[in-house]
């Protein structure tokens, strides 16, 4: 509603200055070199938002998607006590955050069960390896989200500096006009609401997304943390059995 209301206004301003269309390029050439900047910061920081968007979200429903055949069949071969098997149902599904995790602590206990240097280390070994390995995967589940709260909190701030030289422009346009009419002042103030408008454009999505893959990050974070301490139970049970 805000957003609407601002380019209204915007071409409100710009048809009183001088007969300009609706159309995005001819709002381009009514504005001034200083405006056409900070919408051309604001484009490569609204584009730089959408491609993380679209990366996070297909990796993250790759591993939905993957973890989701791999669980229940690594779970079937560590029921029958193969590791071999197991490991190698995680190397199939590489894209899934719970198999990343779980190839990393079954290959370190399957490495001090063969080896007698370290005896009894299984289990500690094996904890370790899992917490580096979640460690690493949710540092790769993080790639980029970060950079969509930054977009959040300054693309406002890039639109209202946006906002100060359109203000700037239309004082220009008074002193040069030596009058306080709309016209005087119509070209300055409708560059003022397009960058308000587009920097509030690029900023809104980029929270909302944000949050979203925030609250993704954080479910998988617990999906690791249960796969990584029931794998540790079976360790110990099968440390016991031997």
């Amino acid at each position: 509603m805000v957003v609407s209301t601002l380019i209204t206004l915007a071409l409100m301003f710009q048809q009183e200055a001088q007969e300009v269309g609706f159309d995005p390029i001819s709002m381009w050439k009514a504005m001034g070199w200083p405006a056409r900047t900070v919408v051309i910061v604001l484009g490569i920081m609204s584009a730089w938002s959408v491609g993380v968007m679209i990366d996070r979200y297909i990796a993250f429903q790759g591993a939905r998607k993957q973890s989701r055949v791999f669980a229940p069949a690594v779970a079937s071969a560590l029921k029958d006590s193969k590791i071999d098997e197991a490991i190698s149902i995680a190397e199939q599904n590489k894209r899934s955050h719970l198999a990343k995790v779980v190839t990393a602590g079954l290959q370190e206990f399957q490495a001090h069960q063969v080896s007698s240097e370290i005896p009894g280390e299984e289990i500690e070994a094996s904890r370790r390896a899992l917490e580096r390995a979640a460690a690493i995967v949710h540092a790769e589940l993080k790639r980029g989200v970060s950079s969509l709260a930054t977009i959040g909190s300054t693309a406002p701030f890039v639109g209202l500096f946006g906002t100060v030289l359109g203000i700037i422009h239309a004082f220009q346009g008074i002193s040069a006009e030596k009058s306080t009419g709309l016209a005087a002042v119509a070209g300055g103030i409708s560059e003022a609401l397009v960058t308000t408008a587009f920097g509030l454009f690029v900023a809104i999505p980029a929270v909302w997304v944000y949050n979203y893959f925030t609250s993704k990050i954080e479910a998988f974070d617990v999906e690791m943390d249960n796969s990584s301490s029931e794998l540790i139970d079976y360790f110990i049970k099968r440390s016991g059995r031997k």
